[in-house]
């Protein structure tokens, strides 16, 4: 059997509702409301019937809390990857958070301009490297399978934009939402678009 014949199927989602400590721009933590918690469970609920071998996450707690709540409703192990991290922050992580800086970048990357970057933070083409780094390492691990990767929204942005070409009005990505991607040696296609948790794809 050829490559193009078991690609790998990626079911690439973002994290539940979180909570944060503070309302400044972090570069960790995060932890997962009971609407979070439940959005998790939900998550892996509704992809029981895609036969998910493993489920990978970030290594930010939201992400990780997520996959295993996913995960354990899948019926399989959860392991979390640096690579898969939110954007680097840069400047930013200390100051209050606000869409005012990130925002701008958000949409540029949405539209498929993966140069720009919050002051001294990581650029769209940084982070679709570093995400693409894990995924193309998971087509050998999980050749013909199907996994759910749990990252988070602005790391789904540049990925989506960057490694399928898909462009977007809006910079929502809602929790638990995630979009189904394939590849194989020949590359990344986007499957299916942005599907709601709790919603049929």
């Amino acid at each position: 059997m050829s490559d193009l014949q078991c690609p790998l199927r990626v079911f690439l989602a973002r994290h539940g509702e979180a909570a944060y400590e503070t309302d400044r721009f972090l570069d960790h933590g995060g932890t997962l409301t009971p609407a979070g918690r439940a959005q998790a469970r939900a998550l892996g609920e509704q992809l029981r019937h895609e036969r998910i071998a493993h489920v990978y996450s970030s290594t930010l707690a939201r992400a990780v809390q997520t996959a295993e709540l996913a995960a354990a409703a899948l019926g399989t192990e959860a392991t979390a990857r640096e690579g898969l991290a939110e954007l680097g922050l840069g400047d930013l992580v200390g100051q209050p958070a606000s869409l005012e800086v990130v925002g701008p970048v958000m949409e540029a990357w949405s539209a498929g301009d993966l140069t720009r970057r919050v002051p001294q933070g990581e650029a769209g083409t940084a982070v679709v490297a570093r995400v693409r780094g894990v995924l193309d390492e998971l087509t050998d691990v999980h050749r013909g399978e199907a996994v759910l990767v749990v990252s988070h929204g602005a790391a789904m942005i540049a990925t989506l934009a960057g490694l399928v070409g898909r462009r977007a009005e809006t910079t929502e990505i809602g929790n638990c939402a995630y979009a189904v991607l394939e590849g194989d040696s020949d590359g990344w296609r986007l499957v299916a678009d942005l599907t709601a948790a709790g919603t049929d794809p």
